[in-house]
């Protein structure tokens, strides 16, 4: 497999190499924003091909109430408090986006299906009807005239069909877009298509 396939796995897999590489952990709560500390480790060895080396550190992770913020918006935001420390390991990370060439390269390899290629399971949405159930992905869709700022609705749509191969939904491809970065990828855990060997994501 690639270098490209294998990171794809790995990411999708949630890093199956060393836990701590990818570990978040909470350091200290707090109510206020602190300075963000990097991490003084140098890199593990040498850089794999095409990637570098982010070292991590520690960040305040949250948010402040924004309703009273001449810039907030009307969510009290909630579940985004309190503000706390986090830290993060050092991990490596390509240096650009995977492109839909080299996504092309690993679905040929390994026979991947997307989520956006999958048949939604009713289990996974009780009470969806059924014709709803359909593969597919949100596009976004810009409005031609102002519109209230109340849902992402207004701009992004369930469009049936659409995935990383038709991203703009059926009629739409990939020609001239070959080294834009690949879309309408999403994380999941391991489920084995029924004709393809298990693949991570």
């Amino acid at each position: 497999m690639t270098r490209v396939g294998w990171l794809l796995v790995l990411v999708a897999a949630c890093a199956r190499e060393e836990a701590a590489v990818h570990r978040v952990q909470p350091v200290v709560a707090g109510a206020a924003f602190a300075p963000t500390i990097a991490n003084p480790r140098a890199a593990p060895g040498a850089a794999p091909e095409g990637m570098v080396f982010i070292p991590g550190g520690e960040f305040s992770m949250g948010a402040a109430d924004p309703r009273q913020d001449p810039a907030g918006g009307p969510d009290p935001m909630g579940d985004a408090r309190p503000v706390h420390r986090v830290y993060i390991d050092g991990f490596w990370m390509d240096r650009t986006e995977v492109t839909n060439e080299q996504f092309d390269r690993f679905v040929r390899q390994t026979a991947y299906v997307t989520v956006a290629e999958r048949t939604p399971r009713a289990a996974d949405f009780p009470g969806a009807p059924p014709e709803n159930l359909l593969p597919g992905s949100t596009v976004f869709s810009p409005p031609s005239r102002p519109v209230p700022l109340d849902s992402q609705f207004r701009w992004w749509g369930y469009v049936k069909d659409a995935s990383w191969r038709r991203p703009f939904g059926p009629g739409s491809d990939l020609r001239g877009h070959e080294r834009f970065p690949v879309v309408h990828i999403a994380y999941s855990r391991p489920r084995p298509s029924s004709s393809s060997p298990p693949a991570a994501g």
